[in-house]
């Protein structure tokens, strides 16, 4: 299947897999690249030698393109893109903030850099300053979020910009892919299902408790104190609503998830760990091999288009 996408990055299939702090590791990275999508390494709050480390393992399980993402709130930002620029990266996508100082680095060492926008007005300014493509990100995605669905960002954005763009959030199927692809994309971001992939070393907990999942268990904290984050409801998301409903500072909210994330991946604690995940895990049954998760997709996408052909 060639895109737009697909050539910009020599991949094979239109298909990125999110980068997830403390779930997207090279395991899980170098299985989606091997099967021909974009495998990306999450930086998170990692610091750059982490992130080096990832990297060269990526490299030692597959020669096919990756990317890794950057969390720009991370105090390790501008040493994740150092290590990120001496080792080669062939992609780049960055989240929760604004990118434009690096991109002239980026693209001078030949990183091609796709930002996670989560509105019109800033992937405007993305391709302005030469980003290569951006992501646009809807409400339906898990972890950090914007406001606006994907389904009326994602035209927008299109409609905006003059460089390709990638749709993200609620897609964990080839019929999302299509619906993507008919408002103009050229290629879909998945997170949530390659949670439940064989190769993803997470907490066996953590990918049952998004099997088990109903379509009304990924809520939103944190909106008050402007840092929205979706996760599957359980003691810790309750504890949340209480602080918004008493109106605590961003220190305070921020104290009571420190480290949760980490509890929930590494811990397999769903009780107090941040479970984050999409909308979609309601949809999400099994857990198979990337591979499968892939060809999966791309299965159901022809399917779906043909039977729209008639």
């Amino acid at each position: 299947m060639k895109t737009a996408i697909t050539e910009l990055l020599n991949i094979k299939y239109p298909i990125f897999q999110g980068g997830m702090a403390w779930v997207s590791t090279y395991t899980l990275v170098s299985a989606v690249s091997e099967a021909g999508g974009l495998g990306i390494i999450a930086a998170g709050g990692a610091d750059g030698e982490y992130v080096r480390d990832q990297i060269r393992k990526v490299k030692e399980h597959t020669s096919k393109p990756f990317g890794v993402n950057v969390m720009l709130l991370s105090p390790y930002a501008g040493d994740v893109i150092r290590v990120i620029l001496e080792e080669g990266v062939p992609v780049v996508t960055t989240g929760a903030g604004n990118p434009s100082k690096y991109i002239k680095d980026l693209k001078a060492n030949g990183t091609k850099i796709l930002p996670v926008v989560p509105s019109v007005a800033l992937a405007r300014k993305m391709e302005r300053d030469g980003a290569d493509g951006v992501i646009a990100e809807g409400t339906e995605s898990g972890g950090h979020v914007g406001e606006i669905t994907t389904m009326a960002l994602l035209p927008q954005v299109i409609d905006a910009v003059n460089i390709p763009v990638v749709a993200a959030g609620g897609i964990a199927d080839g019929r999302g892919m299509l619906a993507a692809f008919s408002l103009g994309a050229e290629g879909i971001q998945v997170g949530t299902r390659f949670i439940c992939s064989t190769e993803c070393h997470v907490h066996e907990n953590y990918k049952l408790a998004i099997i088990n999942a109903g379509d009304r268990e990924a809520v939103v904290t944190g909106r008050h104190i402007g840092a929205p984050v979706r996760s599957l409801k359980n003691n810790l998301t309750r504890e949340f609503e209480k602080l918004e409903d008493r109106k605590v500072t961003r220190e305070e909210f921020e104290i009571v998830g420190l480290g949760a994330l980490r509890k929930a991946v590494i811990d397999g604690d769903m009780k107090n760990g941040s479970v984050m995940a999409g909308q979609i895990a309601g949809l999400i049954k099994d857990i198979k091999p990337c591979d499968q998760i892939i060809k999966d997709i791309m299965s159901e996408y022809q399917v779906n288009l043909d039977k729209l052909r008639g």
